[in-house]
């Protein structure tokens, strides 16, 4: 009798990856979200080159160096010596996203580069949490001595003072000032894994959507989907990039779904007429 073995697409293997809360791969994950452009990509190859580059910074530190110590050869290597950073020049590039293509280029976004930095620093037995700071994702680390948060695009340490005038543009455009401001603290808050999965999507998902590159937009939203399974406001967004795509059938599923569970949706009667449309076009 012979076997036969399916190969998952890149989509199933992703999901496989984040079904879970528990045990979250999130290098993993985030490295797969480049496989819909890069569908040879080798992962356990790229999950290797990480291995490698954690074992050169060991070798750096005696066993029992402190923590300050582990984060500062952790950021001479990262940034000066192997000089990662950001591609201020090309920034709303997708590959920016991509861990291969950061990897090869050294160049990305403060939130791809904060994912390979906290699996190095990880590693190295720091307490190294991402941060959804608006605008600009972040990293922070516990140490004996107190938190300290860094830009992942350059490894430095920032004050409160100077993360709250980074926050100032945002509260004053949301509204967030006097009596509904908010504590900084607040937006100092531990990113899950699920949540930077999510942003690194969306920051692709704003890309695709800019340059109308609907293929590319359903894939990422696609993934969203499977990430965040009640997050309607994605379904409507593939329905509607389908309708661009002249995919009928599956764009009418999206934008049911989408009207079925978003009660309280500021654009219910827009979406209900678009879908309206794309019935009678389908008749």
């Amino acid at each position: 009798m012979s076997l036969s073995y399916s190969v998952p697409t890149s989509l199933e293997y992703f999901a496989s990856l984040v079904q879970s809360d528990d045990h979250f791969p999130l290098l993993e994950a985030a490295a797969s979200l480049a496989q819909d452009e890069y569908p040879e990509l080798d992962m356990q190859l790229l999950l290797g080159d990480m291995d490698q580059l954690l074992a050169r910074i060991k070798r750096r530190l005696p066993a029992d160096a402190p923590a300050l110590q582990r984060l500062r050869t952790l950021n001479q290597f990262f940034f000066a010596d192997l000089g990662f950073g950001g591609n201020i020049n090309n920034y709303y590039d997708p590959e920016n996203s991509y861990l291969n293509a950061v990897l090869r280029t050294r160049r990305g976004i403060p939130i791809s580069l904060a994912v390979l930095w906290m699996e190095l620093a990880q590693g190295l037995g720091l307490h190294a949490r991402g941060i959804a700071f608006p605008g600009h994702f972040m990293v922070k680390v516990l140490l004996p001595k107190g938190q300290v948060v860094l830009d992942p695009i350059s490894g430095q340490s920032l004050s409160r003072e100077e993360l709250a005038e980074r926050l100032e543009p945002y509260k004053r455009r949301n509204g967030l000032v006097d009596d509904y401001d908010v504590p900084l603290g607040l937006y100092l808050q531990a990113a899950t894994p699920r949540d930077i999965i999510a942003r690194m999507l969306r920051n692709l998902k704003e890309v695709h959507r800019t340059q109308q590159d609907w293929q590319r937009l359903i894939a990422v939203l696609d993934r969203l989907i499977v990430l965040l399974p009640e997050a309607w406001g994605e379904w409507r967004d593939r329905g509607l990039a389908h309708a661009e795509r002249g995919n009928t059938a599956e764009a009418v599923a999206d934008l049911e779904a989408y009207l079925a569970h978003a009660d309280d949706g500021l654009d219910i009667d827009l979406i209900a007429d678009r879908l309206s449309a794309l019935r009678s076009a389908n008749r």
